[in-house]
C-alpha cells in the first residue's frame, strides 16, 4: 500500500505513516519545497486520507554548495515545504538535516485514524472506471526544459514543439506537481471510490499494475485515455521514446491519484474535481479506462486516445478541456 497502517492499542484506533524524499527537479528551490510536500502527502490522499496530524522533514545539504548559495536556497525550499504542509492543513513539527554530496528533502506524514477515515485500496469491481487526477509528461516537461540549453537534445525536439511551449509545459509540471491531492482525497468518499493509489516514479502503468495486484476480486485495469500535458508526448516521441510516455511506464513526481469508481459516479466525480480544482490550482480530472473480470493485470490499449491538457495560462486552456472523457466502445457511454 501507499501508507502503512498501524493498528494501535487505544480505541480501534490506526496509525497512518509514510514516507518519502528525492533529489531536486526544478530550479525553483521554494516550488521544489512544495512538490517534495505535496510528494509525502499525496500516500495519504492515495487512502482516502483528508488530514495529516504531523510531519517531519528531511533535509540533506549539498556539501558542493558554497555558504552564499546554501544561506540562498535552502530557506526557500524549507519554506516551501512548510507553506504546502500548511495548505494541507498540518505542520512541520521536526525532522532531520544532514550534510551529504548532494541535496535532498523529503518526510514523513502521520495521522491517527478511525476506519472509516480511509479507504483501503483493494475493493475494485468489474464494471468500475478508472479515472486519473492529474495529467502525465511530468518528465518529460522537465526534461525538455534542461534541453534549451543543450543544443543536441534540442535538435531533436524542435520540430515538434517551441521554445515557448516548452517553457509553458515546464510551468504547467511545475504547478502540477506542487499541487495538493487533497480534493480528489475527499471526493473518495463522496463518491464511494474502490480502491486508489498516487501515480510516480513507476509511472501509470506501473502503479495500475501495483494496484490490480492487491485486488481482492478477479479484476483486470484497462486504459483507453493518457491525459499528458501538451505536446510532451510527441516530445517523448521524437526523442526516440526514451521515456515511454504513452507506454505508461514514465515516471511521474507528485503525480494524479488513480481512483476506481463506480461507474455512476465517476462522471460527477471529474465534474466536482473541475470545478474545485480551478480554486486550488489543478486541472480536474479524466476518465481513463475500466475495470473488467481478469487476472490482477493493467494494461493500456495499443493505440490509447491522447489527451493534450493544455498548461493554464496558455491560449488553448481558456477553452473548455472536457475533463470527464468518454470511455471509447459500443455500449460504454
Amino acid at each position: 500500500m501507499d501508507c502503512c497502517v498501524i493498528p494501535l492499542r487505544h480505541g480501534g484506533l490506526s496509525l497512518v505513516q509514510t514516507t518519502d524524499f528525492f533529489y531536486p527537479l526544478v530550479e525553483d528551490p521554494y516550488m521544489m519545497g512544495k512538490i517534495a510536500c505535496a510528494n509525502v502527502l499525496s500516500d495519504l490522499y492515495a487512502m482516502g486520507i483528508t488530514e495529516c496530524d504531523n510531519m517531519l522533514m528531511l533535509l540533506s545539504v549539498s556539501q558542493k554548495m558554497n555558504d552564499k548559495d546554501r544561506e540562498r536556497v535552502m530557506p526557500l525550499m524549507i519554506r516551501g515545504f512548510r507553506d504546502a504542509a500548511e495548505e494541507g492543513g498540518t505542520s512541520v513539527t521536526g525532522g532531520q538535516t544532514v550534510i551529504n554530496p548532494w541535496i535532498i528533502i523529503g518526510g514523513v506524514a502521520s495521522v491517527v485514524c478511525q476506519p472509516n477515515d480511509f479507504i483501503l485500496p483493494d475493493g475494485a469491481v468489474p464494471g468500475d472506471v478508472l479515472v486519473l487526477t492529474k495529467p502525465l509528461g511530468t518528465q518529460v516537461a522537465v526534461n525538455a526544459h534542461q534541453w534549451l540549453e543543450q543544443p543536441d537534445r534540442w535538435n531533436k525536439i524542435k520540430l515538434v514543439i517551441t521554445k515557448q511551449e516548452v517553457k509553458e509545459a515546464y510551468q504547467e509540471a511545475m504547478f502540477s506537481m506542487a499541487t495538493l491531492n487533497r480534493t480528489a482525497a475527499g471526493l473518495m468518499h463522496k463518491f464511494q471510490a474502490h480502491a486508489a493509489t498516487d501515480v510516480t516514479g513507476f509511472g501509470l502503468l506501473g502503479h495500475a499494475n501495483n494496484l490490480a495486484t492487491q485486488q481482492r476480486n478477479d479484476v483486470a485495469f484497462v486504459i483507453h485515455n493518457l491525459p499528458i500535458i501538451a505536446k510532451m508526448a510527441a516530445v517523448s516521441k521524437a526523442c526516440g521514446n526514451i521515456f515511454n510516455l504513452v507506454q505508461g511506464t514514465s515516471s511521474e513526481t507528485s503525480g494524479g491519484l488513480l481512483v476506481c469508481l463506480p461507474r455512476e459516479q465517476a462522471a460527477k466525480f471529474c465534474s466536482e474535481m473541475k470545478s474545485q480544482s480551478l480554486g486550488a490550482g489543478g486541472q480536474g480530472a479524466w476518465i481513463i479506462g475500466i475495470v473488467e473480470k481478469g487476472d490482477r493485470r493493467a494494461r493500456i490499449i495499443d493505440k490509447p486516445r491522447i489527451i493534450e491538457v493544455p498548461p493554464r495560462g496558455s491560449q488553448v486552456a481558456n477553452q473548455d478541456n472536457n475533463s470527464a472523457s468518454p470511455l471509447p466502445g459500443p455500449n460504454l457511454s
